[in-house]
């Protein structure tokens, strides 16, 4: 008897992930509805106070503004899909292949933060933002993709 390839498809942008299941050729997709990941939506100026930190001039008596050494609405992106990665990484177990569907920044991401157990799992790799489309509209982006 032929052991079925279960496959998940990680469909992502900066604030929100979903993962869908395919268990075989044939067999369609599936959401996992155990699980969905919702981040912030919030605007960077949002995020911060409302005045930047004062700080003095290196070369006189003037005092200026410091600027921000990230931006707060990136930094909470990148935690937001390194916990996707976490969660998924635990769960490798569960799934023989990944497929990762993300919006090209996500993606860019996503590698950086995948284990390399959890990178040799993913087969492909689509940059476009899918995060509110249906099943079956993911799943006809997949194509072929889920047939190998």
């Amino acid at each position: 008897m032929v052991r079925k390839i279960v496959t998940w498809i990680l469909v992502a942008d900066g604030a929100r992930a979903r993962v869908l299941l395919n268990e075989g050729v044939g067999k369609g997709v599936r959401e996992l509805s155990d699980r969905a990941f919702v981040g912030s939506r919030m605007r960077s100026r949002d995020m911060v106070s409302d005045r930047p930190g004062r700080t003095f001039d290196r070369g006189g008596q003037g005092r200026h503004a410091m600027e921000p050494t990230s931006d707060p609405h990136d930094e909470a992106e990148r935690a937001f899909l390194h916990d996707v990665v976490a969660w998924l990484a635990e769960h490798e177990h569960a799934f023989d292949r990944l497929i990762v569907i993300a919006a090209p920044r996500a993606l860019g991401e996503l590698r950086r933060a995948m284990p390399r157990a959890l990178a040799e799992k993913v087969t492909s790799e689509i940059d476009a933002d899918l995060t509110k489309a249906k099943p079956a509209e993911i799943e006809a982006r997949l194509g072929d993709v889920l047939a190998v």
